[in-house]
């Protein structure tokens, strides 16, 4: 997968072929699961993802959840329309040290600094990262918020999530 979103962010292939690797990538890792279980394979970590509360739109969302989980990462996905204090209590409940939020309605990107405030009220603040996308979505937004990182597409999320949890 990590190879497919390298291709599908330099446009030498497009969503339905990203779609198409996520179905083959899916049925390889059902195969897979029982024996990583098994052989106590460790995850690279856990990722909290979701869009933020008022936005119904996932494509990019489940894009960065098939791609964290191609790159060995548990993805919890909270799905769409997720208000900002759900984040905070499943990174809390499921001990994931990074957040992952999106937006396309721009309308929509102020639920993202609601949750790096709710985070920052909380003592485990320090110990979970918070990474923003979407389409409106900018570094420059992401900096403003005071979220820990931004990506600006699926494979860019997994390299940037890595950075933040210091793994290759």
């Amino acid at each position: 997968m990590g190879v497919v979103g390298e291709q599908f962010r330099t446009h030498q292939i497009f969503l339905p072929e990203v779609l198409l690797a996520a179905r083959a990538m899916y049925a390889g890792l059902d195969l897979l699961k029982p024996l990583l279980l098994r052989d106590n394979i460790p995850m690279l970590g856990k990722v909290v993802i979701g869009t933020i509360r008022g936005d119904l739109h996932d494509i990019g969302k489940n894009l960065v959840g098939i791609m964290l989980q191609g790159a060995g990462f548990e993805v919890i996905d909270l799905g769409k329309d997720v208000p900002p204090a759900r984040f905070v209590e499943a990174a809390i409940e499921q001990e994931a040290p990074v957040i992952g939020m999106s937006a396309l309605l721009t309308t929509t990107m102020v639920g993202m600094k609601e949750v790096v405030d709710n985070l920052r009220a909380r003592p485990c603040q320090s110990k979970i990262k918070t990474i923003v996308g979407g389409a409106p979505v900018s570094a420059d937004f992401a900096r403003e918020i005071g979220a820990d990182d931004y990506a600006f597409d699926a494979a860019s999320a997994v390299t940037h999530i890595k950075a933040l949890l210091g793994v290759a």
